[in-house]
């Protein structure tokens, strides 16, 4: 925990109970320092008068251990605590956990026990502070708010109101393009639109639009510099979003549709996903990439306050501090913001930095990919959802490309993983076998075990929820 500064100490009241709740403390710097104090007592024996009284002398010693530069503090409440138990008829409480919890290999009999209905709770609190409701009104809205066509059962996040970044999201099935931002959208950038910088980044923006009339947002971030908040408000004056078909996830100059455009094919996106799993030769955590968030680091939900700037301890000055921030300070402000051209550029020998990842078809920079993309170059004859202007099953194919790729970079590097493979018979039915040809459902199921939030930045999902 005190590791990662982002993670908080939790405390179980019981430790070998399962279904413990803990109380969370907060991490908080500090300049102290650590005292060693010993109390010593002699006893001294005086004669007065008629009474033999005792007077203790008391000394101190004191030393200093070390210094103190973080401590968490439990400033919430502590939550409910459920305990696996059942009551009797006769209202006496019997322990269930010898039935409920199994620790070590049991047989099917253990699974078949009839035993009282015992079903703990799905979560406890989110929060450990009190919240002050005071019983608050509906909401109020923006005028022209409406909340949406659904049934209001299964949707979260009625009570909040649409954030004001007036981004226009396309569909496929839609007819028409718009053909520039929303007004609400042109005042807003005009609004934060007060320096040069950001006039400069605005005319950049835009001759890459020119250039490229579809972008994807990490291949934005990488080609300029512009804080990201600056640039949630940027893209919706210069493009529209689409939300599905071949482009989705990208953003578009207004007034381009690329449905009309065949040349618009190499703009095209591409789901990638490194396959893992032994019938790759490797396990998930034999691979070189590893998952941007995983439930491994998940933390609870329940901070009391974000995480605040450290102050300069004594002991911060002593490890170097102003050495670091100058080294810090050298980095030019130009390209603070700037990505790797890693994030949205696929190489030949080089792996990505994430296990999903959005590439665009012109960004995969291997001579044989391109290959398979210009196949039917001057035959484009119609553009589908699924393909857009490639042949079918393109996206399947340069897949299987890249996937070999990674596979012999990782072979190159943890030679150890595929000591078994040696004769290239058993290497073209590997190749046969990772193609897919006759494993359709075990592909798809390959698929299912990756999660969008494992992905790159550039997720749909989580870019939707900027302008969402």
């Amino acid at each position: 925990v005190y590791a990662d500064p982002a993670k908080r100490l939790e405390l179980y009241f019981r430790p070998k109970d399962p279904y413990c709740h803990p109380v969370c403390a907060n991490r908080f710097p500090t300049s102290t320092m650590l005292l060693k104090v010993r109390r010593r007592t002699k006893k001294q024996q005086q004669q007065l008068e008629t009474e033999e009284q005792i007077q203790p002398e008391v000394q101190f010693e004191m030393e200093i251990l070390g210094i103190v530069t973080t401590v968490y503090k439990f400033q919430g409440m502590s939550d409910f605590q459920y305990l696996a138990t059942h009551s009797g008829p006769d209202g006496k409480q019997t322990s269930m956990y010898d039935k409920v919890l199994m620790l070590k290999p049991e047989k099917e009999e253990f699974f078949n026990r009839e035993l009282p209905l015992y079903i703990p709770p799905p979560i406890f609190s989110r929060l450990d502070t009190p919240v002050d409701y005071f019983y608050r009104p509906d909401i109020q809205h923006r005028e022209g708010y409406n909340n949406p066509q659904v049934s209001g059962e299964h949707l979260i996040g009625l009570s909040r109101a649409r954030r004001p970044h007036n981004a226009i999201f396309v569909n496929y099935e839609d007819e028409e393009v718009p053909n520039k931002p929303l007004d609400a959208a042109v005042q807003t950038w005009k609004k934060v639109c007060t320096n040069p910088v950001d006039r400069k980044v605005e005319e950049e923006l835009r001759k890459l639009f020119e250039v490229r009339p579809v972008w994807s947002r990490n291949a934005l971030k990488a080609n300029i510099s512009v804080h990201p908040d600056k640039l949630k408000l940027l893209l919706p004056y210069l493009a529209y979003y689409m939300l599905t078909g071949p482009w989705r996830s990208l953003w578009v100059r207004y007034g381009y549709d690329p449905r009309k455009h065949p040349e618009a094919k190499i703009y095209q996106v591409l789901d990638f996903r490194i396959r893992c799993g032994m019938k790759y030769g490797y396990a998930a955590n034999d691979m070189p990439v590893k998952a941007k968030r995983s439930t491994y680091n998940y933390s609870l939900p329940i901070t009391v306050k974000k995480q605040v700037s450290h102050t300069v301890s004594v002991h911060d000055l002593k490890q170097g501090l102003g050495t670091a921030s100058a080294v810090g300070a050298k980095k030019p402000a130009s390209s603070s913001y700037k990505l790797k051209e890693s994030v949205y550029v696929f190489r030949e020998g080089a792996l990505p930095p994430y296990r999903q990842m959005f590439y665009q078809l012109c960004d995969l920079n291997v001579e044989s990919l391109q290959k398979i993309i210009h196949r039917n170059d001057g035959a484009e004859s119609e553009c589908t959802e699924r393909d857009g202007w490639c042949l079918p099953k393109t996206s399947d194919d340069l897949r299987d490309s890249m996937s070999l790729m990674i596979k012999q970079i990782i072979r190159s590097t943890r030679p150890a993983l595929f000591s078994n493979t040696t004769s290239s018979e058993d290497g073209k039915e590997q190749l046969a076998y990772e193609s897919g040809e006759d494993e359709d459902d075990e592909e798809e199921e390959e698929e299912e075990d990756f999660k969008a939030s494992d992905g790159s930045e550039n997720e749909m999902e989580t870019e939707i929820l900027d302008y969402v």
